[in-house]
């Protein structure tokens, strides 16, 4: 028999220590233990979190930033290293599902930056580790292209976890592509402020606008709940920042505020809402209310047309090489078990060639596949 969850979740609208990598996961940890004191099983944490979303990309130009890059790099985590090691432990400890946003890294490139983000299993595992597809306006300063491989629903005994960084809920592709592996619980990750504002107040985007629409969306056509978390704009900040002065400072201080939230199924928010202040968002998910609005509207199931849509998406993971050992090259092409063999390198916006054998039709997921690690 089907069973359908319920469970306590929490979106956590926290600052980081900011560019302060060792003081921010002692703050994360603290998190991931007071949410679990209060009985959360799901906690979310915001795009970026470690160390800190880059909000100068939109404020001076890229060729005053090359420092401030600089130490984005020293700043890349790695998904193997230390820092991440500590979060899977305290998900393990206190026994909760963890997702964190943070700027990543590679050896194999010393300038090669991603905004990703991992899932965290309540056993310490790492569940899912996704690369934001397309850095969204001047994130492309920093940020290379992700690729499909974090494109997964995570089946867990609380039920089936997706997650996508910030613009790219607004990328019905991208959404659907977790729809179609049966998911139940969204997680959308936003940094702290949209510096798009005069000092007056006038002109600039509502992010908080533009958070409301698409969570609520993807929450209404998936028929999903929508954990929502973002980052309040705080004093440790700031104060890093300081030295763009105070005139480029009033565009984050006169900004729009991102918010979080957890939204139900049918698009309503169903926990508090916070702006400025820190704070957990925490509500209680029945994952079965989603049953009732799916008999009306089922994108993935009878409510849709297969013979006519058919989506495509290569989850192969990027690489930068393909290596053919020398053994095997001596061996001669006729002799060899397996001809090349990819490298452990991650690529900074490569594309591989997609052939029917690296691609997945979205309405017919193939499960067995092993993952492209």
């Amino acid at each position: 028999m089907v069973r359908y969850p319920k469970l306590k979740a929490a979106a956590a609208h926290v600052a980081p220590v900011y560019f302060d990598i060792d003081a921010t996961i002692d703050k994360a940890c603290s998190l991931i233990a007071e949410a679990a004191r209060r009985d959360v099983q799901l906690i979310a944490f915001p795009e970026s979190f470690v160390p800190g979303y880059p909000h100068w990309g939109r404020l001076v130009a890229p060729i005053e930033t090359d420092d401030l890059f600089g130490r984005m790099c020293e700043r890349g985590l790695r998904i193997d290293g230390p820092e991440i090691e500590r979060l899977r432990f305290a998900a393990k400890q206190h026994e909760i599902f963890v997702s964190i946003g943070f700027n990543e890294g590679t050896d194999d490139s010393v300038g090669c930056l991603w905004n990703a983000n991992v899932l965290i299993g309540d056993d310490g595992s790492i569940l899912n580790h996704h690369r934001k597809l397309v850095p969204t306006y001047v994130e492309k300063l920093f940020w290379a292209n992700g690729d499909g491989t974090g494109l997964r629903v995570s089946p867990t005994r609380i039920g089936r976890i997706g997650m996508l960084i910030c613009g790219e809920n607004a990328n019905p592709l991208a959404r659907f592509s977790l729809m179609a592996q049966g998911e139940q619980i969204h997680i959308s990750s936003y940094p702290s402020v949209a510096p798009s504002r005069y000092s007056d107040g006038t002109g600039g985007y509502d992010i908080q606008d533009g958070i409301r629409i698409r969570a609520a969306a993807h929450s209404f056509e998936a028929k999903v709940f929508n954990i929502v978390a973002s980052s309040p704009f705080d004093k440790t900040a700031r104060q890093y920042l300081s030295f763009l002065g105070d005139k480029v400072l009033e565009l984050l201080d006169n900004g729009s505020p991102t918010i979080s939230m957890i939204i139900d199924p049918t698009g309503k928010v169903i926990s508090d809402i916070f702006e400025k202040d820190e704070g957990l968002c925490i509500a209680e998910l029945d994952l079965s209310a989603a049953l009732s609005v799916k008999r009306i509207h089922d994108v993935v199931g009878y409510y849709n047309r297969f013979d006519i849509f058919d989506l495509r998406i290569n989850r192969q993971k990027n690489r930068p090489a393909t290596w053919i050992d020398e053994h095997e090259e001596s061996a001669g092409p006729g002799n060899r078990s397996d001809k090349s063999k990819q490298g452990s390198f991650d690529v900074c916006g490569l594309t591989p060639g997609a052939t029917e054998n690296n691609r997945i039709k979205t309405h017919h997921i193939n499960d067995n596949r092993e993952p492209q690690e």
